[in-house]
């Protein structure tokens, strides 16, 4: 198991960035207001509301995000370090960071999930750190979504009350029950870290876990027969979905995930409530967990913090 950083506790620093889309001031200033009402300081990274020059699509150019990444892990000071929304630019900022200086920083929390996969997988491969698939604080999904934000805030400041992650109707696609550390996130992200020179590797004895959105089943499918095709599945412990949000029909989705995965001999979860979806769960990365497909449930071995 990686290692695991400390809980939060009122009075905390707390910094929020942007190493990917841009991102909406007014989501951005009620997410602090939120972070601040826990009783934690707020620091906004210098380039969290900048917008590149050419490419839309990106807060920032590629250095200033990686920079406002890389100080806010490097601080001292602070305690945790949250993404502010996804979209698109976390491999961009990759070769950017200097890994180790933020070794030599020491663990503490990272959270955020989507785009910010690249940043797990990052952190996995160079910090060997537990990081959290959690909303990100300048976006709906956290400011508009009182029970997302409560899972956050709980896994943050009391880490052995989230253990047990389920949801209504999460069950078993394949049955069983095994245990594993816990790996994954964003799949069309997962995919891309394929062949990268710091890709952490193939997650064997893992559970893991994949959502997405906006895919369409034939793209879904082309992205999971990469992955076994490159032989990433290989060797994995179980499997838990999330959500597929607007990416088709769920019955679609759900025969997909049957065909491509159901012949693999490992339980599979469906439906487990993390990623794009109403009440997103924070799940932890790279701990030890039990998955039960018949019960739904994935069970951390250990608080994710300490």
């Amino acid at each position: 198991m990686r290692t695991r950083p400390s809980r939060l506790v009122p009075g905390d620093t707390v910094a929020v960035v942007a190493p990917a889309g841009p991102v909406p001031e007014e989501l951005l200033t009620e997410g602090v207001r939120l972070l601040r009402g826990w009783g934690l300081d707020v620091r906004v990274g210098e380039h969290v509301l900048d917008r590149h020059e050419v490419f839309g699509y990106l807060a920032g150019s590629d250095a200033d995000r990686a920079a406002d990444l890389q100080r806010a892990w490097c601080d001292p000071a602070v305690s945790a370090v949250l993404g502010a929304r996804g979209g698109y630019g976390c491999l961009r900022v990759l070769d950017h960071v200097d890994w180790a200086a933020m070794r030599a920083a020491g663990p503490k929390v990272f959270a955020g999930s989507s785009d910010l996969t690249a940043v797990h997988d990052a952190f996995a491969a160079h910090l060997d750190v537990v990081t959290l698939f959690a909303p990100m604080i300048g976006s709906a999904a956290f400011t508009g979504d009182p029970v997302a934000a409560e899972h956050l805030r709980r896994t943050l400041f009391e880490p052995d009350s989230v253990r047990v992650l389920t949801r209504p109707g999460a069950g078993a696609l394949v049955g069983g029950r095994c245990t594993g550390f816990t790996s994954g996130g964003n799949a069309s992200l997962v995919v891309s870290a394929l062949g990268a020179h710091d890709a952490p590797p193939p997650p064997r004895g893992a559970v893991v876990l994949l959502e997405d959105v906006t895919e369409e089943p034939y793209r879904l499918d082309r992205i999971l027969t990469q992955l076994l095709r490159a032989g990433w599945f290989e060797g994995v412990a179980g499997i838990a979905l999330g959500s597929w949000s607007r990416c088709g029909d769920l019955a679609d989705v759900r025969a997909l995930m049957a065909d491509r995965l159901g012949g693999l001999g490992v339980p599979v979860v469906w439906e487990l409530g993390f990623g794009h979806c109403p009440g997103q769960l924070t799940v932890p990365l790279g701990v030890a967990a039990e998955l039960d497909a018949d019960a739904g449930t994935l069970t951390c071995v250990l608080p994710a913090l300490l």
